[in-house]
């Protein structure tokens, strides 16, 4: 389309939670984000440098609710080589994360592994050579 603005790509991403003070420690601790801004004590803002999650405190509906109501599948965590979703495996096993996928390369060449957070998000690490490269 002729005269589209331009954006980024996907930088930033809100998720409804049950328990605020469990998943900025999965985040944080677990995951590596770290705080951004937290203007009072049902939202907080992480970053891992390069984006913006922002946790907002559920309070009219359960997390269950809110996820057989949303056509969120999954979001994806970007790393720089295959060897870093191995990695990463690696570590939130001895994390006591349970995988919902073990790591595998794609037909595009593409590897990733799935895992859910404390809310039942499903992330995923995911190399994929397109993006995975750039600096």
């Amino acid at each position: 389309m002729r005269g589209r603005p331009s954006h980024k790509g996907i930088r930033h991403l809100a998720l409804h939670v049950q328990s605020l003070a469990e998943m900025k420690h999965f985040y944080t601790e677990v995951l590596g984000f770290v705080v951004e801004w937290e203007p009072d004590s049902d939202n907080i803002y992480l970053t891992s440098g390069t984006d913006n999650l922002a946790l907002h405190r559920s309070t009219s509906v359960t997390t269950k609710e809110l996820s057989s109501s949303t056509t969120l599948d999954h979001f994806g965590l970007l790393v720089s080589s295959p060897a870093s979703v191995d990695a990463w495996a690696k570590y939130l096993h001895g994390q006591n994360v349970s995988l919902n996928k073990a790591p595998r390369t794609h037909r595009d060449g593409a590897r990733s592994c799935y895992f859910s957070d404390p809310d039942g998000n499903q992330i995923q690490i995911i190399y994929h050579p397109p993006i995975s490269e750039r600096p």
